[in-house]
């Protein structure tokens, strides 16, 4: 037997309940969207208002470098600077692959330096350093970090050195010739001892 045609036809009130689910939706969707954008837009507020309730609390007070100038700030930029904090803070020791050991060697070279006297013996640190670095470049390994080291100059690194020797001297006259005073004046003010004994003591 056919199904009349009123059957496959929808009826009013369910057509309505679909389209009060898609309005419901709809409008869910809007609320929310509404809200996320709200909680955007104040967001810069609230955090602000979490930093002056920190302030307040004292939870910024005796931070690490607090009224302290920020480290490195105005010096000449290093393009190794991470490598050679790396190295201080995990204290890095050991074998490392030749690139990375490169880099160390180079971030520490003039530390290294400082501590020779002899011009000569500076000099051949650096041509020692420069053939490791050549070797290496020559003589590349897979799966190791590329190498960007670079070959010092000997004669500027020489002369650096020099010029950081000198520095450390005048600097040490600079302070030994302030102290001097000081040493004078308390020479000067020393009671005299013997004085004090009579003819008939002694």
């Amino acid at each position: 037997m056919p199904v009349p045609a009123e059957r496959n036809q929808p009826t009013r009130s369910s057509t309505s309940e679909v389209q009060r689910a898609r309005d419901e939706a709809e409008r869910r969707k809007r609320s929310q969207q509404s809200a996320s954008a709200a909680r955007i837009a104040y967001q810069h507020q609230w955090v602000d208002q979490q930093v002056r309730i920190a302030m307040a609390n004292g939870e910024f007070d005796d931070l690490p470098g607090a009224g302290k100038p920020i480290e490195g700030l105005g010096e000449q930029h290093d393009p190794d600077w991470w490598v050679k904090k790396l190295i201080e803070r995990e204290q890095i020791t050991g074998v490392l692959p030749a690139s990375l050991q490169l880099r160390k060697d180079d971030a520490l070279l003039d530390s290294r330096l400082d501590a020779l006297t002899v011009e000569r013996e500076v000099r051949r640190e650096v041509e020692d350093f420069n053939a490791r670095v050549i070797h290496a470049r020559y003589t590349p390994q897979d799966g190791q970090p590329p190498l960007i080291t670079m070959p010092r100059d000997v004669d500027a690194t020489v002369a650096a050195w020099a010029q950081r020797r000198r520095a450390r001297a005048e600097a040490r006259r600079a302070a030994q010739a302030d102290a001097a005073p000081a040493v004078r004046a308390r020479r000067w003010w020393r009671p005299n001892r013997s004085a004090g004994v009579s003819s008939g003591d002694r």
